[in-house]
């Protein structure tokens, strides 16, 4: 069993159960005002962080705010560095007038599913980084193209898992456009997470049994049950002495 473990939620998209979950959580994904946000939810986002004691991270997307940064976008590999490169100034210049700095960074909804697949959109990803600030962790899915694009720079890195989602057989996450690809029960997702910690396995969606080690679980920030399972995971955790914090 993990003594630790780095509870993160993606926020600042528009929804008014930030300040209600934030308390149960240890870092934030906040988003940079491509799929979602603005000057002012990041602000605002950061204010409540702050407040918390929360970790503060970057949350990029590709350009697509009609679609919630939830569709795949054709970029190259240099119109990625910059699209990253861009988003954390514009989250990194708040966020340092605000006497704050930038925790992590954690790539939002297509543009995260693709990086984790694609050896040279992870690698993108994580150059831009390494050039903006190589102390930086990126956060990325456990056991993906994530995790050699850190390893291959030296850049600190976070595997993900998540408590709201499923997975393939090929350690992927279930795409939002196939049957049962969200979790929507509270104690199926504090099984899952729980499972994650104590095996270091999660269970497909086929009934498989897949090798997963993370350090950092996900809670939509959008999802319908974000304040239940954000209580629930929180209190589950800290009932089987597991301690929350950011690394």
């Amino acid at each position: 069993m993990k003594p630790w473990i780095d509870l993160n939620c993606d926020m600042g998209e528009g929804y008014d159960s930030d300040a209600l979950i934030m308390p149960f959580i240890s870092s934030a994904n906040i988003a940079c005002g491509y799929h979602a946000g603005d000057e002012a939810t990041m602000i605002r986002t950061i204010s409540l962080a702050r407040k918390h004691g929360v970790a503060i991270g970057a949350h990029p997307s590709y350009p697509d705010r009609n679609n919630f940064g939830r569709k795949h976008m054709e970029m190259s590999t240099d119109e990625i560095y910059h699209l990253i490169t861009d988003q954390l100034r514009i989250i990194n210049d708040i966020a340092s007038d605000m006497g704050m700095g930038l925790h992590h960074v954690k790539p939002h909804g297509a543009l995260y599913n693709d990086a984790a697949s694609d050896m040279q959109i992870a690698m993108a990803i994580a150059n831009a980084i390494a050039d903006f600030d190589a102390r930086i962790i990126l956060y990325g899915l456990a056991n993906s193209a994530f995790v050699m694009a850190a390893d291959s720079l030296g850049l600190p890195f976070c595997g993900e898992a998540f408590a709201d989602r499923t997975y393939t057989d090929s350690g992927l996450l279930t795409p939002r456009t196939e049957a049962g690809a969200m979790i929507e029960n509270d104690e199926e997702a504090i099984d899952q997470v729980l499972q994650m910690l104590e095996s270091g396995t999660v269970r497909a969606l086929s009934g498989k049994s897949i090798s997963l080690e993370a350090e950092t679980i996900c809670i939509h920030g959008d999802g319908p049950h974000a304040l239940s399972f954000a209580k629930k995971i929180h209190a589950a955790l800290l009932s089987k002495g597991i301690s929350i914090k950011a690394r």
